[in-house]
């Protein structure tokens, strides 16, 4: 069946396999409702927006975040980092996602980079972070998820550096095209990673088999 993976804008991400989970919804146009999980990274506006999970979760939908992103849209299921919870159907490991050197994320906010497993399928999104120890712990990752525009978040040489940590088959950029970054940071992603890489347009689809 595979997970099919859509690059909503910025840092957004539709994954659809037997269940629906949103990553991040922000800038979505019309109320599609089908979300089963709402996955909020972080309080930052671009990433945790009300109006925009209330477009996007369904009617048993359930988010799941920081306590601080959880607050700003009415609640959910709370994570931290090295901690899984199954929600709406699928199971969420949370992953630390911070910056080094650089104040934007800190680390002791416990802000999320997450796992997400659904039919057989294991997805990583890196969230707004720099290029960290953690990620060479993560195993059997399918497809990474992973910033590249630099200034809030690792760039795009930082990235591909990540790509060979995580050992992933396959990798998707975002964090370009929107307040940050460019489709030249996505192509150089691209031709210095050392995995399959995905460029995706807004809007853009790519499926994930599982192996």
């Amino acid at each position: 069946m595979g997970v099919e993976i859509t690059w909503i804008n910025h840092a957004s991400f539709r994954l659809a396999g037997s269940r629906v989970v949103y990553v991040d919804p922000w800038k979505i146009s019309g109320s599609a409702r089908d979300g089963n999980v709402v996955f909020l990274s972080h309080s930052h506006f671009d990433h945790c927006s009300a109006e925009d999970v209330a477009k996007v979760r369904a009617a048993d939908g359930v988010v799941v975040g920081p306590a601080d992103a959880l607050a700003q849209v009415g609640g959910g299921q709370a994570l931290a980092p090295g901690k899984t919870v199954e929600a709406g159907g699928v199971k969420v490991t949370g992953v630390a996602a911070y910056n080094v050197g650089k104040h934007f994320h800190p680390k002791s906010n416990d802000w999320l980079g997450a796992v997400f497993e659904m039919d057989g399928v294991r997805v990583y999104y890196a969230g707004d972070t720099d290029r960290l120890p953690e990620m060479a712990e993560l195993k059997g990752i399918d497809v990474a998820l992973l910033p590249v525009g630099g200034t809030y978040t690792m760039d795009a040489a930082e990235a591909a550096r990540a790509a060979a940590d995580i050992g992933c088959e396959a990798a998707i950029p975002y964090h370009f095209g929107d307040i940050v970054g460019s489709a030249g940071d996505a192509k150089k992603f691209a031709d210095a990673a050392p995995c399959t890489v995905h460029v995706l347009k807004p809007r853009g689809k790519v499926t994930i088999q599982a192996e």
